[in-house]
């Protein structure tokens, strides 16, 4: 396993306050002429309290997000406009508020035909994003969060080996245990190779699973996730302040 960051916090508020905080003061250090800086966003209650946090400090503090192009670590197979979208929380909470423009916005076609939307989504990240050595594109911040069995994203627990091990960017889900059943989400090998991985932890009843994904033994998708990357910080209000 790579190293682990470890951030504690007293409440979700505080954890999503300090996140936003923190992303701002990243993106206000990108130099003018810089190439797209690429961002994954979570889908989930933190992330909601995440994105409001961020739209309201943004708008203080007239933060300038010109270089910023905004893709997502997963999503349902629903239309965007259905509630249990991951895009529609965004865009609600955070792009919407921000007056982010729609050629920055790039989400996932849920509503397509789910091969088809992973082929979209893969072709549209890697026409945006900057390579790795092994050909990846390159995420410069990845959002995540955890779910009570250790899925991030929507990687679950039990898949097949093969699929774990797949190289494909995005891929399709056709057996979420949380419905909706159908997702497609970002797969181990661009999450291991972005940049940087933020772990946003919270939520009741999941201190248990982070701290089995903490451990160097952990079985859980968020925890193979912590061992394919050289680096992650995880902020979280669920080990104590």
């Amino acid at each position: 396993m790579g190293t682990v960051e470890i951030t504690r916090f007293s409440s979700p508020d505080s954890l999503a306050q300090a996140a936003a905080t923190q992303w701002l003061d990243q993106l206000g250090r990108i130099e003018p002429d810089a190439a797209p800086y690429c961002v994954a966003l979570a889908g989930g209650r933190i992330a909601g309290r995440f994105f409001r946090a961020a739209a309201q400090s943004a708008k203080a503090r007239g933060a300038n997000l010109e270089a910023v192009h905004f893709f997502w670590g997963d999503e349902r197979c629903v239309p965007p406009d259905d509630a249990d979208s991951n895009y529609k929380l965004a865009w609600d909470t955070l792009l919407g508020p921000l007056g982010v423009p729609l050629k920055r916005i790039h989400r996932v076609r849920g509503e397509d035909p789910p091969e088809k939307a992973a082929a979209s989504a893969t072709e549209e990240l890697k026409r945006i994003a900057r390579r790795g050595e092994q050909g990846q594109p390159l995420l410069d911040l990845v959002f995540l969060g955890i779910g009570e069995e250790g899925h991030t994203a929507s990687l679950f627990p039990g898949e097949p080996a093969n699929v774990n091990d797949s190289e494909q960017v995005y891929r399709v889900v056709t057996a979420s245990p949380k419905p909706p059943p159908r997702r497609i989400t970002l797969g181990y090998a661009t999450l291991a190779a972005a940049r940087e991985v933020w772990l946003l932890a919270s939520g009741e009843g999941k201190e248990k699973v982070l701290r089995e994904s903490l451990a160097p033994e952990g079985q859980t998708p968020c925890a193979r996730v912590l061992r394919l990357r050289p680096h992650t910080r995880v902020l979280t209000d669920l080990l104590g302040p």
